[in-house]
């Protein structure tokens, strides 16, 4: 077969494929090329998620008839004035976009400049249709309709309306997000489901843009390394998702999703959350030209960094050292659903416990007799006139329990969770804060900072050990025991010692100190999966971090150990001094605060 050039028209066709995949991708160039008018304000509107109508409109700089002509040919663009394509700062600059959505769609591009007339041009799948004169205010107005009509093998291909039209406002979403200073609308069959203003900072676009929690529940990141520098916002580990659609990236303000900066992020938040849960990030990267490749994909979307590593390292430190900062804050108030819960419950007609409300059945077992004349239906609870005997059963006493706790409040800004004033079902600490409620999950709590401690003892400050009186044999398989073996410097390190004992036992000489008394051979066990768990795709310290995590479980105060004042208070200082202390190991909030306005709330007063 011999070689041939290809038709003008089929390599559109091709140029289409790698640029317009899907209506969002052409979506995504259209606002590019927006933004790089100069904008301030870019209307959105989309038809059956954009498969039968995009349209997008600015208030940029606008084309002459001239210009519009050549913008839809290949390879046409004002943003290179010079051959330095290393240099480009704009969104967009191959000049493949708009002839690419031309040749598979019906489209409509109408513009005018400040004080020129408006012109219309129309492209019918690669043939030009019509042009003349428009009437429209300065800047620019494109609409694409049909996409892949005359194309049925990529149309058949696209995905149902709700999909693409989600993946539509996520592309503006992320546009937006990086250009806070723009005013975007979008409108979807005729709603309007995105209205965010121009000049807006940017943790204030972040939240209109994501949920507007997060801007009570993130951190700020601001670093600078030589050139580059790191900005943006990203959540506390308790304030995560379970999809990683919340992560949003950008270089040079060009939103991308780069493989190397998603695992440096995955690698910030290594032991703080579980596996499967993800933050909601906002990060901007901003690197000099020279240094990063944003040619080496059709949309644009990925990069190439001159010193991965640098960027790497950055993002894990910079992110590590925002979040110990902030190490003892959880999410700073429960969830609406939960303060819902918070509601008043009606009183049942005939309490199974005495009351005082009810009559003790030793006295009468006469009907109970309204105070103010005959009840009503609606009537929830009844007051009795019977003598009542206020000591229940002692096994009807209920899972609280305090004792006098006369200590003032502190200042929230020296501790900021409070004074113990009480422990509710041998789990929950009850502290009174200066500006609230403060329950803390008292295992959640100190199975963080066992962790922390153990931590402190893999990056070289050894952890205490208690030796066994008698030195315990466990037994395990031959491929665990050599697995502990070949890790006994290390376990050493965080206070377990023990040495191999035959082919498939080993014996257990010392445990750490804090742990206290505990069952060496579950520990022993727990420790010899967690590095057979993990043995393939981590190395050995990636591996202790996760045996430590386990070791942590182990020796935490349990749920269901009733605490003194004195031991929760200390336990209240420990978390206010201890890096990530304000979520446990799997991510989940060690402490909520239920603030006065609340509370207030909840009865009432306010």
């Amino acid at each position: 077969m011999s070689i041939r050039r290809l038709p003008e028209k089929l390599v559109n066709r091709i140029a289409a494929g790698e640029v317009v995949e899907r209506p969002a991708a052409a979506l995504k160039e259209l606002v590019e090329n927006a933004i790089d008018a100069g904008s301030t304000r870019i209307s959105v509107r989309i038809a059956e998620g954009g498969i039968s109508r995009l349209e997008v409109e600015d208030d940029g700089c606008g084309m002459t008839a001239a210009d519009m002509a050549l913008a839809l040919e290949r390879h046409a663009t004002s943003k290179l004035p010079t051959d330095a394509i290393e240099d480009v700062v704009t969104m967009g600059f191959r000049g493949e976009a708009l002839p690419s959505i031309a040749s598979v769609a019906r489209l409509t591009l109408e513009s005018r400049t400040q004080g020129g007339d408006g012109w219309k041009r129309i492209v019918d799948n690669g043939a030009m249709v019509a042009e003349g004169p428009a009437a429209l205010a300065k800047g620019t107005r494109v609409m694409v309709e049909d996409l892949f009509a005359r194309v049925p093998a990529r149309r058949k291909f696209l995905r149902t309306g709700r999909s693409e039209y989600a993946a539509c406002l996520d592309a503006v979403r992320r546009l937006a997000m990086a250009r806070p200073d723009i005013a975007f609308v979008v409108e979807h069959d005729g709603r309007r489901v995105l209205d965010v203003q121009g000049g807006q900072d940017r943790l204030a676009r972040v939240a209109a843009l994501t949920q507007r929690e997060l801007a009570a529940n993130s951190i700020g990141v601001d670093l600078d390394r030589g050139d580059v520098h790191l900005g943006g916002v990203i959540s506390l580990p308790t304030y995560n998702r379970g999809i990683a659609d919340h992560q949003y990236l950008f270089v040079n303000g060009r939103p991308v999703k780069d493989r190397l900066l998603v695992g440096a992020l995955r690698g910030a938040y290594a032991d703080l959350l579980a596996r499967d849960r993800h933050p909601v990030v906002a990060l901007f990267l901003d690197v000099p030209t020279s240094e990063v490749d944003v040619n080496v994909h059709p949309a644009k979307t990925e990069v190439r960094f001159r010193d991965p590593q640098l960027i790497r390292g950055m993002i894990v430190g910079g992110l590590r050292r925002a979040l110990d900062e902030h190490g003892f804050r959880s999410v700073q108030r429960p969830a609406e659903a939960a303060l819902a819960a918070w509601q008043q419950e009606p009183v049942a007609p005939q309490p199974l416990t005495p009351t005082l409300f009810a009559p003790h059945p030793a006295h009468s077992q006469s009907p109970a007799t309204p105070m103010f004349g005959a009840a009503d239906a609606g009537t929830t609870a009844l007051l009795h006139d019977r003598i009542v005997d206020f000591a229940p059963p002692r096994d009807a006493l209920p899972m609280g329990r305090a004792e006098p706790a006369t200590a003032p409040v502190p200042e929230a800004e020296a501790h900021p969770l409070g004074i113990a004033r009480g422990q509710i079902a041998k789990t929950y600490i009850v502290a009174e804060a200066e500006d609230g409620l403060v329950i803390v999950d008292q295992h959640a709590a100190h199975e963080r900072l066992v962790l922390e401690q153990l931590r402190r003892g893999m990056s070289g400050q050894a952890v205490p050990s208690q030796g066994l009186l008698l030195p315990e044999v466990v037994e395990l398989d031959e491929p665990a025991c050599d697995r502990l073996e070949a890790a006994a410097p290390q376990l050493a390190a965080l206070g377990v010692e023990l040495e191999r004992f035959g082919p498939a036992a080993v014996m257990v000489r010392a445990t750490p100190a804090m742990l206290g008394a505990i069952d060496c051979r579950k520990l022993v066990t727990d420790i010899a999966d967690d590095l057979a768990g993990y043995d393939a795709a981590l190395g050995l310290s990636e591996r202790l971090e996760l045996v430590a995590a386990t070791m942590a479980c182990h020796g935490s105060v349990r749920a269901g150990r009733t605490l003194n004042v004195a031991e929760m208070n200390a336990l209240l200082r420990t978390m206010e001094v201890t890096p990530h202390s304000g979520q446990c190991n799997h991510g989940r909030p060690t402490w909520v605060k239920l603030a006065m306005d609340d509370v207030e709330k909840l009865f009432g007063r306010k």
